[in-house]
């Protein structure tokens, strides 16, 4: 009996060890493969940021900021946000919006711009990676911001709704700009993001054991069908929508090198984490900033699944040439 259970319990820690030792080295392979995109265009943005490069780009948002409501400066604002990201125009925003007396429809336009477009060269290198060309998310993110700010500008102007002065609850606190202190918030930036993976990859193997992830997979497939994805995207969309691109991108660079995923699903996914992720983070972050959720979070919702059903259709109408030559990208699959 003894010699029985002592058997039972060597072959449970062996297998408990090989699937421990499996998912480490998972992760890690994945955490990687997002740190190479990461770590070079990290160092990049930051000399442009040394070279001032990044605020000239705000000055040429000067003009587009007008179309949507905003005062010219804004400019400044999504521009840094766009080249660094959310918590990088933040700073620029506590630094501008005091003296420019806006109302809660102006940060809830600008707030849901940076929303749709921030840290771009990050986030559109992972959807070139995983097979999507980048030149068509750029326009996406981008035109997709500037068509919802000009879309909330009109309907809260229109309407007369959150005209009263902004207050924002929450200002970031100031940022050293020595380049070792960057360095050291940087690596502690990877050490995060390595922990979520390993616990997201933790949490998708244990609920495909448990027969959750099928389940869930089997309530969404009706929106899913009507957004033009199929069951296998839902997972890793699922968690690029609610906890942020970078994440999730890093899981569905290995989905699309694991050949699982059709191309469509890949572009739909892409794109509707591109326009709408990190509903939880980010939303709460630009709500402290003084945005309305009528439009950080309702209205961008809304908004990209709206625009990704219409993909959706433009893709079904196009020809394999044509989704080869404006969607698409090889993707070197794993072995």
């Amino acid at each position: 009996m003894n010699i029985g259970k002592t058997s039972y319990l060597r072959r449970v820690f062996t297998t408990g060890g090989q699937a421990v030792y499996a998912l480490l080295k998972d992760a890690i392979r994945t955490s990687l493969s997002l740190f190479k995109i990461l770590v070079p265009i990290g160092i990049a943005t930051r000399i442009l940021q040394h070279l001032g490069l990044i605020d000239q780009f705000g000055v040429l948002l000067s003009p587009v900021m007008e179309l949507v409501g905003l005062p010219g400066q804004i400019g400044l604002v999504w521009g840094t946000a766009m080249l660094t990201n959310l918590y990088g125009g933040m700073v620029v925003f506590a630094s501008l919006a005091p003296g420019l007396d806006l109302t809660v429809a102006q940060v809830t336009v600008l707030t849901t711009m940076m929303l749709v477009a921030h840290a771009l060269p990050v986030e559109l290198r992972i959807a070139q990676l995983a097979g999507t060309r980048f030149r068509t998310m750029l326009v996406l993110r981008v035109g997709g911001a500037l068509l919802l700010g000009w879309g909330l500008h009109q309907i809260y102007r229109l309407s007369g709704t959150l005209q009263q002065p902004s207050q924002a609850v929450w200002s970031p606190p100031p940022v050293d700009p020595a380049w070792q202190a960057w360095v050291v918030a940087e690596l502690s930036n990877m050490g995060s993001i390595f922990l979520i993976i390993l616990s997201l990859m933790a949490l998708l193997r244990i609920l495909k054991r448990i027969g959750v992830s099928d389940l869930l997979t089997r309530l969404l497939e009706p929106l899913l069908a009507f957004l033009g994805m199929g069951r296998q995207a839902a997972p890793v969309t699922i968690i690029g929508m609610t906890l942020g691109l970078s994440y999730g991108g890093a899981l569905i660079l290995e989905e699309a090198r694991s050949g699982r995923l059709t191309r469509r699903d890949l572009f739909s996914s892409l794109a509707l984490m591109g326009l709408c992720h990190s509903l939880i983070e980010d939303t709460l972050v630009m709500l402290l900033l003084g945005g309305h959720l009528s439009g950080i979070f309702w209205g961008r919702l809304v908004f990209s699944l709206l625009v990704v059903v219409l993909l959706g259709r433009l893709i079904a109408g196009l020809s394999g040439a044509a989704c080869d030559r404006y969607l698409f990208r090889p993707v070197s699959h794993s072995s």
